[in-house]
């Protein structure tokens, strides 16, 4: 419970993070929702909003750098595209479940009764705030080697199977241009605890069913369903082994 974890709790877990000069008090800014603020009657600036704000672009710095050095072959546009699967929610929200900073999360009683700290959007922008915090209380290379070895894996998983992660964009311009009518993604299932849920997804277009996948978030799934259907369709033609 929320409860349970108090600011040396916090204090530890960023330290397990090999992390050991920083700021307590902006760690905590960066783990507190707005709805915790306003149901304690507490300053705007004590929630995470500012330091998301500042932890985004320090993500994209950190993961722009990696690609340019580490791609040196790509052409502008191979690595934008990269960049901006690598800084979505969908992956930042697999880390944050990784690092399980779930437990950390300050909320209102209301917000949490509803399973707000499970949501991946509130769990991406703590991620981003707690770069932002630590950007501005620690280590800067620290920080920047932490956020690459995270999402290192990622990134090579996306530069070698760019077909899934392109999946969804590759059918819908498949689709228009036969008519007017969009794929249609619905979640027709969903499995497991709240915090680690399967959900079952069927792509369909025009009233017919393509294909139906499963994955860890809705986003996931439908990626994995749309790359199915791209494969059945004849659309791409490469073989992966893509969980």
């Amino acid at each position: 419970m929320q409860s349970d974890c108090s600011k040396q709790d916090l204090s530890n877990f960023i330290c397990s993070l090999g992390f050991k000069d920083f700021s307590l008090d902006l760690i905590n800014t960066a783990f507190t929702h707005s709805s915790y603020t306003k149901e304690h009657d507490e300053s705007y600036l004590k929630c995470y909003e500012r330091l998301e704000f500042l932890g985004d672009a320090v993500l994209k710095l950190a993961v722009t750098d990696y690609l340019y050095n580490t791609y040196p072959d790509s052409n502008e546009g191979d690595l934008t595209k990269i960049r901006s699967i690598i800084v979505s929610d969908e992956i930042l929200y697999q880390i944050a479940r990784k690092l399980e900073i779930e437990r950390f999360i300050k909320v209102s009683k209301a917000e949490e009764k509803c399973g707000g700290k499970k949501l991946e959007s509130i769990q991406a922008c703590v991620m981003e705030a707690m770069f932002g915090a630590l950007y501005l209380s620690s280590d800067r290379t620290l920080l920047n080697n932490f956020i690459v070895d995270n999402l290192k894996e990622f990134i090579n998983d996306i530069s070698n199977n760019k077909t899934v992660y392109n999946a969804k964009a590759v059918l819908q311009e498949y689709t228009q241009g036969l008519s007017k009518e969009l794929p249609v993604y619905t979640v027709v299932k969903e499995t497991g605890a709240a915090h680690n849920k399967t959900f079952f997804v069927q792509v369909s277009y025009n009233g017919n069913l393509l294909a139906e996948a499963d994955g860890k978030t809705k986003k996931q799934a439908e990626q994995q369903a749309a790359y199915t259907a791209c494969k059945k369709l004849g659309i791409i033609k490469d073989t992966i082994n893509h969980e």
